[in-house]
């Protein structure tokens, strides 16, 4: 019987796969446990709208995410943090990802979440910082950050 999954099923397939399984084993629990429904000419309407929906859907996010990395990546876009720091250029604590997030959205309007950057302990002297952000499944940006002492 072949059966269109609905859901992953640990070692017969994965979401949106078209299997031919055993009548029984179809029946009994993937169609009763609303893990996958009969592969119909209906249901496999349906399934190819919405793979088509879910790839023009992921187009778009994709495209999105280009024009964020051309923003982020602009020469104008560099991220001025100020922070306490002592007389060696130190700070006293460190700069970190929400801390880069906050003003970034704050000065030019850009949203990236702080566990997409990796910047490891933080960064704990003045100057810049390149932090690199991922933005989407492929695309990835380096947010450049100017660390100024506060005033």
């Amino acid at each position: 019987m072949k059966v269109i999954f609905i859901e992953d099923v640990r070692g017969k397939g994965k979401r949106g796969e078209v299997k031919d399984v055993a009548a029984g084993y179809a029946q009994n629990f993937l169609i009763k446990n609303h893990k996958a429904i009969e592969a119909t000419k209906s249901n496999m309407a349906q399934l190819r709208a919405e793979q088509n929906r879910e790839e023009k859907d992921y187009e778009a996010d994709l495209a999105a995410a280009k024009v964020t990395k051309s923003k982020i990546e602009d020469d104008k876009t560099v991220v001025e943090i100020p922070a306490k720091a002592g007389t060696d250029g130190r700070l006293f604590g460190s700069v970190t990802t929400k801390k880069i997030s906050e003003e970034l959205n704050k000065q030019f309007g850009i949203k990236v979440d702080k566990h997409k950057m990796s910047l490891g302990e933080g960064a704990k002297a003045l100057g810049y910082v390149n932090v690199p952000a991922k933005i989407f499944d492929t695309v990835e940006a380096v947010i450049r950050v100017h660390i100024v002492e506060k005033k």
